[in-house]
């Protein structure tokens, strides 16, 4: 799997702030009040019950190392990969106040993560059979918008647009205000320079009609039963890509899929992934 690289900067930030969150002014006073600082230790971060897909072990590191940079961790499995209940997943040694005080930032991340990406996996294997792509959206937790997208990717997924700035996506709310899909796409295509992409959402086949007719890079067929979603991609006829959306989950990703679409985008994926539960556990030496 060809996975992208997550910005180091953007890691360090959000690992830093989550770590001030949790160690606030006084840093980990149980661990102060009970562990000499001199005690070493050795623990595993594992699966528990379940099975999942990794992601976010970069960001698990560097909670441990901006911790307690001597720490060494040591990990099992690469981004990416699946695992099964129980499996090791990475060690970590060194000073057992530095391993416990990173602890729960370190799952934090890579339990939320670890989710999007088992989710993700599940519905991109519900269409491995056919051409379609499972797509996130923008529907992510403010702040970690990059590291859930990274994980849509880790489990088989393609990424939407990160954000309003980087491609242009007409909506119906845009429609509305702009006076019609043909005004609204003609303002987009004199605003955009040529290398930003134009998608347009379209709600019933009269409106794909007006936007084929204006052409766009891409169509968002939104809230379309299969029925339609074949009459739309039969219309559209590959002179756009074209995207199912619209409270699609894992029960009617098949149907969806058959229908001949490109791509199937899901705000599941992230706004309602379950953190996989994974824990560490500790030994001390």
């Amino acid at each position: 799997m060809n996975l992208p690289e997550l910005s180091p900067h953007l890691v360090e930030k959000a690992v830093r702030a989550a770590l001030a969150e949790d160690l606030g002014r006084a840093g980990d006073i149980t661990s102060q009040a009970t562990i000499p600082a001199s005690a070493q230790a050795k623990a595993v971060i594992a699966a528990r019950k379940k099975a999942g897909v990794l992601a976010g072990l970069e960001l698990a590191r560097k909670a441990f190392e901006l911790v307690d940079p001597s720490l060494r961790f040591e990990p099992f499995a690469r981004d990416g990969e699946s695992f099964a209940p129980g499996a090791v997943l990475a060690r970590i040694d060194g000073s057992a106040r530095g391993i416990l005080a990173g602890e729960r930032v370190a799952l934090n991340f890579l339990g939320r993560m670890c989710g999007v990406a088992t989710l993700t996996s599940h519905y991109a294997e519900a269409v491995a059979h056919t051409k379609a792509r499972i797509c996130c959206t923008r529907k992510t937790t403010p702040g970690l918008r990059a590291f859930e997208k990274y994980a849509v990717r880790c489990g088989g997924g393609v990424n939407h647009r990160f954000g309003l700035d980087d491609a242009v996506l007409i909506k119906d709310n845009h429609i509305a205000v702009a006076g019609g899909i043909v005004p609204a796409l003609r303002a987009a295509k004199a605003f955009v320079g040529h290398l930003v992409k134009i998608e347009i959402e379209v709600d019933t086949l009269d409106q794909l009609r007006e936007a084929l007719s204006e052409g766009a890079d891409a169509v968002l067929l939104d809230n379309m039963n299969p029925a339609q979603l074949r009459e739309a991609v039969a219309m559209i006829g590959g002179k756009m890509v074209a995207e199912a959306s619209g409270g699609i989950h894992l029960g009617g990703l098949k149907q969806v899929a058959e229908t001949g679409v490109d791509l199937i985008s899901s705000g599941a994926l992230t706004h309602s992934a379950p953190v996989l539960d994974l824990g560490l556990d500790i030994e001390i030496r």
